[in-house]
């Protein structure tokens, strides 16, 4: 009984979606590298159309399970670390604003580590950060379907592009460090109650 129900909390539509997405970084990044950027692109705007729908089929036919918010930004994570690798080898003088991206994402792993630590489940993905996965996305896909398409490559709107991303993520890196902060507050709060009791 107890394993059809562990089977049945993992094999949900969205954490297969999750899983499709970490196995999509692999043909990206061959594509990218191998010079294809037509099919690069083609995997990365499935990859961000599935990473749009797994979180409404989630709310929507109520498929939210931990595994599931654990995986989604497991998922985003591995997909930008991949991009972020790929578009510097692309265009180098995007570094600077990839290492403010890898920080960012850095930070809030630490941080969901320490909220697992203490017992306390990482809060799912917000809109916020979901606005800031989409941006990185479209921002990528139009730089790589410039290049595949037309062979233009634009330093400056490059930078440009990423730069708004990084706007948006270090926005939502601020919200999520608020609701961190009021998760481990809470926690406290309920440990020194019960340490008076």
């Amino acid at each position: 009984m107890f394993k059809d129900v562990k089977a049945k909390d993992i094999l949900t539509i969205p954490n297969i979606l999750s899983i499709f997405r970490i196995v999509l970084i692999v043909p990206f990044v061959y594509f990218f590298l191998k010079e294809n950027y037509v099919l690069a692109a083609a995997a990365l705007i499935i990859s961000g159309l599935t990473d749009a729908c797994d979180g409404f089929v989630a709310r929507t036919f109520n498929q939210v399970t931990e595994l599931g918010k654990m995986l989604d930004p497991i998922a985003d994570k591995l997909t930008l670390i991949a991009i972020m690798v790929c578009i510097t080898i692309f265009t180098p003088i995007v570094l600077p604003v990839m290492i403010i991206l890898i920080l960012k994402d850095v930070v809030m792993i630490i941080g969901g580590s320490r909220l697992m630590k203490t017992g306390i489940n990482p809060p799912a993905a917000k809109w916020y950060g979901k606005a800031g996965t989409f941006v990185f996305y479209v921002s990528v896909c139009l730089i790589v379907f410039l290049k595949a398409a037309f062979n233009y490559e634009n330093p400056v709107l490059s930078v440009t592009l990423l730069s708004i991303t990084c706007a948006i993520m270090i926005f939502a890196l601020i919200k999520y460090f608020m609701i961190y902060k009021s998760l481990l507050k809470n926690a406290d709060s309920a440990t020194e109650t019960e340490t008076k009791e």
